[in-house]
């Protein structure tokens, strides 16, 4: 009896060495497979090398027409937005522009009927107040002149008035014609005089 259980301890030593051996061979067959691949990959012949970097060529190729034709798209557009802005930037002035003629002409018929000179005027000044309102939305302001500093950057100066008091000199004195300022930027100097 002894003698089976060792028989039996044989066999069953002798399986799990079988067993072991089969699975390092395995697992050294897969590793050799690796490497083959690996060494595969890296042993291109000149010819494939060749035909996978031209391949890889024509694909930028694409992607560099596409990003070109994007940007070309996008350059065509940018300059329809600007034309457009040029041929109707002007249109909030307009619209905010059109209610004062309305007025005016509302205003012309009455005055050639209107006996009350001080009504007419008072109209007229309405009209004007509301002009500057809409000037105002538009960011249009009037440049101060009225005792001012005179500023080469804001007054043009068409005369000289000399035998002012020394706290007048360099000043301005009297406005010809107003300035006006667009957001800031001047778009018109007025055009005053100036002690000396």
């Amino acid at each position: 009896m002894s003698e089976e259980l060792n028989e039996k301890d044989e066999n069953l030593q002798e399986q799990e060495l079988n067993e072991n051996n089969e699975n390092t061979e395995t697992a050294a067959d897969v590793n050799t497979d690796k490497e083959e691949t690996t060494e595969e990959a890296e042993e291109l012949t000149p010819e494939q090398q060749l035909a996978l970097a031209q391949a890889e060529i024509e694909e930028l190729k694409t992607q560099a027409l596409y990003k070109q034709a994007e940007f070309e798209n996008y350059r065509k557009r940018t300059i329809k937005e600007k034309a457009d802005l040029i041929l109707n930037g002007s249109k909030s002035a307009v619209t905010a522009l059109l209610p004062i003629v309305d007025d005016l002409e509302r205003a012309l018929p009455s005055m050639k009927k209107a006996d009350n000179v001080e009504a007419v005027a008072e109209g007229v000044e309405l009209i004007y107040q509301k002009f500057l309102k809409a000037l105002a939305g538009l960011g249009v302001k009037q440049i101060e002149t009225e005792g001012k500093d005179f500023d080469v950057d804001l007054h043009e100066a068409v005369a000289q008035v000399p035998g002012v008091p020394d706290e007048q000199k360099g000043r301005v004195i009297d406005c010809i014609e107003k300035g006006y300022t667009l957001n800031e930027h001047v778009i018109r100097h007025a055009k005053v005089a100036v002690g000396m």
